[in-house]
């Protein structure tokens, strides 16, 4: 038996048009073209960055109107002795940049769902934002932690 050899030489595939696997066509999101899209942990750490962020700047509206608050992956390097930096305050330009992913992987909750997570993150930002104004967290807004 013989065998036949093939002349021409394969096509090349094309990738990065989509997924187009045993003829099914290509995958639409998973929620369907009528449903708003899934939120992500990005989503989720951009709104709970803002309104905090609004809510400080309600409660503190000279000290934080000129401020500039900033979000970044992570930071450049690691500090001795520290580790990695959730955040970085810059006094003389009024700025404070938050690095996303230290805050939400690197920080150590007791339960991760959506309530801690989002406590971290608020955290973070009375932080941040408590060392930019040379303050004690704490003393950010007394009347929020006040219950009788």
């Amino acid at each position: 038996m013989s065998r036949s050899r093939r002349s021409a030489a394969p096509e090349p595939t094309v990738r990065g048009r989509g997924r187009d696997r045993h003829g099914r066509g290509i995958r639409s999101s998973a929620t369907g073209p009528f449903l708003p899209p899934l939120r992500t942990r990005t989503d989720l750490f951009d709104m709970t960055l803002v309104a905090a962020i609004e809510y400080l700047r309600g409660l503190w509206p000279q000290e934080l109107g000129k401020s500039v608050f900033e979000v970044a992956s992570g930071p450049l390097s690691v500090v001795p002795g520290v580790g990695v930096e959730r955040w970085m305050v810059t006094p003389a330009m009024n700025r404070v940049v938050f690095y996303r992913l230290p805050i939400q992987r690197l920080s150590r909750l007791h339960e991760n769902d959506e309530m801690h997570q989002r406590m971290m993150i608020e955290t973070c930002v009375f932080r941040g934002v408590a060392e930019l104004l040379d303050k004690d967290p704490w003393d950010l807004a007394p009347d929020r932690f006040r219950h009788f």
